[in-house]
């Protein structure tokens, strides 16, 4: 996928860089894949507000994936690349044989026409999905299981891939996008290839009001707020000795970069190598 840049004629444009769209080839959602996405504006059933900096945005409809694959050893063909307001990633529409369809994520280099399918003993070709213990070593992978049968929730966004680097007794060692390296069930499915859209990235969308699109709403910094506000808040103007620079929180008193995993976690036997391991 290549990027637009514009000429800076107008303040919005100087740094503008945006999608070219030139992998979408289909513009209208299948409408019998998507269902009403009703916005929360952040809060919760009481009317509170749980999470900050969420509220207005264009009304989207969402598009129901395909994360489990769940029709096993039936081609499909691919009918058209969409884009998914939900998701930075592409999505590609596919139609069985008996003219049934559905959405997947669509992988890097996947083109209209192109069949793919999911099963145990299908081939390793972009946007097929099997199990991990049927994939060869250091494949690319992304829409990965962490449980079986549950559905690929692992490698979902634009540009994500993990790598299988290795495999022992029932287990495959997957490299995350993060860099950790973790054990996975071998049964679990994943599918090949990298997920599409990878120069999402970079783009830059010039002005404050596309954000507001998007349904994200402003947010203000904590030492421009009173000390009751927040950790940082206070201080009789800038200084970066007192006054609340000093001290890097967040609105309940985290520090940054504070590492808020729980360190009895079930999970966390099946970390081999944290994600920033010397």
């Amino acid at each position: 996928m290549a990027l637009k840049v514009f000429n800076p004629t107008t303040p919005t444009n100087r740094y503008k860089q945006w999608n070219s769209f030139d992998e979408i080839t289909k513009h209208k959602p299948e409408r019998s894949l998507t269902v009403a996405l009703r916005k929360s504006g952040g809060r919760n059933n009481t009317g509170r507000i749980t999470t900050r900096h969420i509220g207005g945005g264009h009304r989207q409809r969402y598009r129901l994936i395909d994360f489990k694959r769940q029709r096993r050893d039936e081609p499909a063909t691919v009918v058209g690349i969409e884009y998914d307001p939900n998701r930075s990633a592409r999505i590609a529409l596919i139609q069985y044989k008996d003219g049934e369809k559905a959405y997947i994520l669509a992988p890097a280099a996947l083109q209209v026409g192109a069949t793919v399918i999911a099963g145990e003993k299908v081939a390793p070709d972009l946007g097929n999905a099997l199990p991990l213990a049927n994939i060869p070593l250091g494949t690319s992978i992304h829409n990965i299981e962490l449980i079986p049968g549950k559905g690929g929730v692992v490698a979902r966004a634009a540009g994500q891939e993990a790598i299988l680097s290795n495999r022992e007794a029932n287990y495959a060692l997957v490299k995350m996008p993060s860099g950790e390296i973790r054990k996975i069930n071998a049964q679990c499915y994943a599918t090949i290839g990298k997920v599409g859209n990878i120069e999402h990235m970079n783009v830059v969308s010039g002005k404050a009001g596309r954000t507001r699109w998007k349904g994200i709403r402003p947010t203000v910094r904590g030492m421009c707020m009173n000390p009751i506000d927040h950790p940082n808040g206070g201080g009789e103007g800038r200084s970066k000795s007192g006054g609340g620079r000093q001290h890097l929180l967040s609105p309940w008193g985290h520090a940054k970069g504070q590492k808020t995993r729980n360190k009895k976690k079930a999970t966390g036997r099946f970390i081999v190598q944290r994600r920033n391991a010397k």
